[in-house]
């Protein structure tokens, strides 16, 4: 930017990241759950939700750093980031579009449709995010990024979950799902438009030689990341055939419930310490705590991430609502979480730097545990609700205090290679959590459809172990000093 900051760049610069979160926020806890009902049927909705999940998110992560990279390189004269966001938003209107049409399908066309759409449409999602999160470092001061970072914030939490709770969450609750779909997108169009107004230049000299090898590595990292996952996820369905003549429904209950975690478990540990050492190198193995610190981030999220995208079918389950009637308590539910999230987060930096940015991540997550805890025992739904109190204000503070520990974990000169990790630990999260676990979920559903919540409650207390998990992996995070 060749001019001084003026107060609507605060605007311009960020505000596209409320339209990417509401569309996010509409499609993956709302929509898609909904969808996948419809087409599937109850008995193997949380497994065939979970595929969705793991291929669109392991799509969005790879997307996003080659759109990062290609915008980087951007000579239009439109300017680097501005283009991809324009593009991103058309593909993002068209596969949104034809997942509403998709809810006219029936069974397993109406699925591999959504599957393909949803594909799709975390390509153009995130050939757009891939450009707009590097417009601050593009246009703002070194010394006023803290600022932008914190508008950001705000248009990326509390905003789009207040804007998905009361209006969005609302329509698709009393059936209208269509109208619901024309908000989210009403609103990311008006975000694009805003967007256009950035004064941003093109880039004038030409663009180094684009270095391929980072992003190779990612891909290779992300395969198998990927291919760890699919083969937990098999061993845990063959321990499932070979217990299907077990009578007892409690031990089932246990054992599925221990293996499902240990499965979990496998997942991340051989996830992280292979996609370390394939990013890093024999320097992960070095910097063991730097390991375990990725391992505590991805636990958490897991956790985390994953209870908001089973709302709607966990609250079918547990409350008896039917079909849509969920999708307003759980975006209630989405909404309470994102504020309390916002509450904590930033007094979570004082926090951290007075007691300890260890402590305080152990405390999110036994917090957050106790959290999932109530939410499973809740007998109406306003208990459900403090849990997800609970649950927010863990996750506020998670999100600073594991962040601030995260950075002073890793190298100076190289905090960008080593960080550039967690973006795996984000999308891994979704996938771990919902390709492993949607099974678990259908398997008891199956087996004992007169009970249809007890696999959401077997899922969810899977998830509030891995939040204890997370808290055992500080253990072995040592901290400059100890």
């Amino acid at each position: 930017m060749n001019r001084p900051i003026r107060w609507y760049d605060y605007i311009t610069i960020n505000i596209y990241f409320m339209g990417l979160t509401v569309i996010s926020q509409t499609m993956t806890p709302l929509v898609v759950p909904l969808l996948v009902q419809q087409f599937v049927g109850v008995g193997q909705q949380a497994t065939f939700y979970g595929t969705a999940r793991l291929w669109s998110l392991m799509v969005a992560l790879l997307v996003q750093a080659l759109m990062g990279m290609l915008s980087d390189r951007s000579t239009l004269h439109w300017g680097r980031r501005r283009p991809f966001i324009f593009i991103g938003t058309l593909g993002n209107l068209v596969f949104i579009s034809l997942i509403g049409f998709s809810a006219g399908l029936e069974g397993w066309t109406g699925y591999w449709f959504l599957f393909t759409m949803l594909i799709l449409l975390s390509v153009t999602s995130n050939t757009a995010q891939g450009a707009v999160q590097a417009l601050i470092p593009d246009l703002v001061p070194e010394d006023q990024r803290g600022r932008f970072s914190g508008v950001k914030a705000l248009f990326e939490v509390p905003l789009p979950v207040i804007f998905v709770s009361f209006v969005i969450g609302r329509l698709i609750g009393a059936g209208h799902m269509w109208a619901g779909l024309i908000a989210a997108m009403g609103l990311l169009i008006l975000t694009m438009l805003i967007s256009m107004l950035i004064s941003e230049k093109p880039l004038q000299e030409t663009p180094t030689p684009l270095d391929w090898q980072p992003f190779l590595r990612l891909v290779l990292m992300t395969a198998l990341f990927t291919l760890i996952i699919l083969g937990v996820r098999e061993i845990l369905i063959l321990i499932g055939h070979l217990l299907e003549e077990t009578s007892s429904t409690s031990l089932l209950f246990a054992v599925m419930g221990v293996v499902g975690l240990a499965a979990m478990v496998l997942a991340v540990g051989l996830g992280v310490y292979f996609s370390v050492y394939l990013s890093v190198g024999n320097a992960g193995r070095q910097n063991s705590s730097y390991t375990w610190w990725v391992i505590n981030r991805l636990a958490y999220l897991v956790g985390s991430t994953n209870l908001a995208s089973f709302a709607v079918f966990f609250l079918q389950g547990r409350l008896g609502l039917v079909r849509e009637k969920a999708a307003g308590p759980a975006s209630q539910l989405i909404l309470i979480v994102g504020i309390f999230i916002l509450l904590t987060a930033v007094p979570s930096g004082w926090l951290a730097d007075r007691f300890g940015r260890k402590l305080l991540v152990a405390i999110s997550g036994l917090t957050a545990a106790l959290g999932t805890l109530v939410i499973i025992l809740a007998p109406n739904l306003a208990v459900i609700y403090i849990g997800g109190i609970l649950v927010g204000t863990a996750t506020g503070l998670f999100f600073t205090a594991n962040w601030a520990l995260g950075t002073s974990l890793v190298p100076k000169v190289e905090a960008g290679r080593y960080l550039g990790i967690s973006n795996l630990a984000g999308a891994g999260a979704g996938a771990v959590g919902a390709y492993i676990g949607g099974p678990i979920a259908d398997y008891f559903t199956r087996r004992m459809p007169a009970t249809p919540e007890i696999g959401y409650v077997l899922l969810f207390a899977i998830y509030g172990m891995m939040f204890l998990l997370s808290v055992a992996a500080l253990a072995r995070v040592r901290e400059k000093g100890e």
